[in-house]
């Protein structure tokens, strides 16, 4: 191939093209698992995206002093970095499981994977020009694009078809097998004259050993997850998968008691769930007409269980982003039970689409003239919620959806700071606003705290709404009229003179 320098140069430009594909593909893969595992998807982009540019930036500089052997470095630096990236989502993974460190490990991770990077260019141009001389500009043109190009691909490959086929561990270990055959086979191939023949051979058996142990990883990366979960949930998981949006583990055995974990957060703990679970629905459907109910969240179905004991229900709309999520919900036999096969009900329709998003394309008018009760059954951003669902914009797209006399219910979470600013976010669309609170917490029985503990509420209408509860359902066993009306008072009283602004999309801090 080298006697046809045009053929070599192509060959050269196609190495460029997949590396930058998958130096792509590993940096979403740490993005994508950062969001999983800790949310707030703003912080972990920025983290990796700023970490990566810099540490290429400083992977260029290193390389001047490798282009002395630019193919032996090249296929060196594609070893490793096959290596580091097609195992980084394993070694974070544990890290988060067992050690704890996350972040530090990211950081660390982030750099050399992007230091790595950074030289490919440099070992790369030198590669090219020592097949034909030419114009530097011409062949950095040339080798730019075909990075640029493969960057393009890499990036829509991997949530069009890495994700949602192989998910971040199978798939980083894939683009790692990928980038050691592109990138360093095809160098040495190429190159071959350039290493003495003891060198080419312990490289060839280096890239060999490379490929070897990722697919040893992709053997037992699933007995690795396993007792990573172990480690980190306890020996009684009964189910586990980690879906296009988060990670969904079910814990506990089939009697109970349950604990359901979504992306890392304990997000229903079978004993105390119903506290929380009455708290957003009761008072809600108790303040005037319940017969259109749209639930945002909750597609475990323990909401929508109190929902469906008011008796004037007669149309339920659950919108959640997750179809993995009502699906466990369904077909989990305890978790099923718990929500009293709630998902089941003939009135009730489940869609499976991001809450915003939803709600920016439903009809003004909902259903017939509107929605009697919309329920937000959302974490707060204190326990992690995304920041958009507790927006002003959010609040002013399902205020537009309510039936006259209809109401909002909203979780606000712990944090006395953070209800005051939804509370703005309500008022800003447009509605009154009564807080309120439940004694205890939802997680109690799993996750023991403070013993004064109590999780914050809102409710807001057109006017200022009623906070009572219904005849037609069932006495809750976490609320009653007095304690309703006591906390609401309390809350009232501590409400700042200058509550903070509301959450919006464009500035949610």
């Amino acid at each position: 191939m080298r006697s046809n320098p045009r053929l070599a140069r192509l060959t050269v430009l196609l190495a460029a093209f997949v590396c930058a594909a998958c130096g792509l593909v590993y940096e979403l893969e740490l993005v994508a698992l950062g969001d999983y595992l800790l949310g707030d998807t703003v912080t972990q982009t920025s983290v990796v995206l700023s970490v990566m540019v810099f540490a290429m930036g400083l992977g260029s500089l290193l390389a001047k002093r490798l282009t002395r052997r630019p193919a032996t470095a090249f296929a060196l630096v594609e070893c490793a970095l096959a290596l580091t990236g097609g195992l980084s989502v394993l070694a974070l993974y544990s890290c988060w499981a067992w050690i704890g460190r996350y972040q530090a490990a990211m950081v660390v991770l982030t750099c050399l994977i992007g230091i790595l990077i950074g030289a490919e260019i440099p070992l790369l141009m030198t590669l090219i020009q020592r097949i034909r001389r030419e114009d530097a500009g011409r062949a950095v043109a040339d080798l730019f694009a075909a990075d640029y190009v493969g960057a393009l691909i890499g990036g829509l490959a991997f949530p069009f078809l890495i994700l949602p086929a192989l998910g971040p561990g199978d798939g980083a270990l894939l683009t790692g097998a990928v980038n050691a055959v592109a990138g360093a086979a095809v160098v040495l191939w190429l190159f071959r004259e350039e290493p003495a023949p003891r060198i080419r051979r312990l490289l060839w058996t280096g890239c060999a050993l490379v490929l070897g142990l990722l697919a040893a990883a992709a053997a037992g990366s699933d007995l690795i997850e396993r007792a990573a979960r172990h480690a980190l949930y306890g020996g009684d998981v009964r189910y586990a998968t980690r879906s296009r949006y988060q990670e969904i583990v079910l814990t506990g055995p089939a009697e109970g008691p349950l604990r359901l974990y979504l992306g890392g957060r304990l997000a229903a703990c079978g004993p105390d769930e119903y506290r929380g679970s009455e708290a957003l629905v009761h008072p809600a459907m108790a303040a005037g007409p319940d017969t259109r109910v749209l639930l945002l969240g909750g597609g475990d179905g323990l909401a929508l269980r109190e929902v469906l004991r008011h008796r004037g229900v007669r149309t339920v709309r659950l919108v959640d982003t997750d179809p993995a999520l009502p699906r466990l919900a369904r077909t989990d036999p305890a978790l099923s039970a718990l929500g009293d096969h709630s998902l089941d009900d003939p009135r009730v329709t489940v869609t499976a689409a991001d809450p915003l998003a939803w709600l920016r394309g439903a009809p003004e008018d909902g259903p017939g003239d509107g929605y009697d009760v919309v329920l937000a059954d959302l974490p707060a951003p204190a326990d992690g919620g995304p920041v958009a669902f507790h927006s002003q914009e959010f609040y002013g797209l399902a205020a537009r959806l309510l039936a006259p006399g209809g109401r909002i219910a909203v979780r606000a979470g712990g944090d006395e700071g953070g209800l005051w600013q939804i509370e703005s976010g309500l008022r800003a669309a447009g509605l009154r606003t009564a807080p309120y609170a439940v004694p205890g917490d939802a997680t109690a029985a799993c996750r023991p705290g403070p013993p004064d503990t109590a999780q914050d509420y809102l409710l807001a209408a057109a006017d200022r709404p009623a906070l009572t509860l219904a005849p037609d359902a069932p006495p809750p066993r976490a609320l009653t009229p007095d304690t309703l009306r006591a906390s609401a008072a309390r809350l009232t009283a501590l409400r700042p003179l200058h509550p903070p602004p509301p959450l919006t999309l464009l500035g949610p801090r």
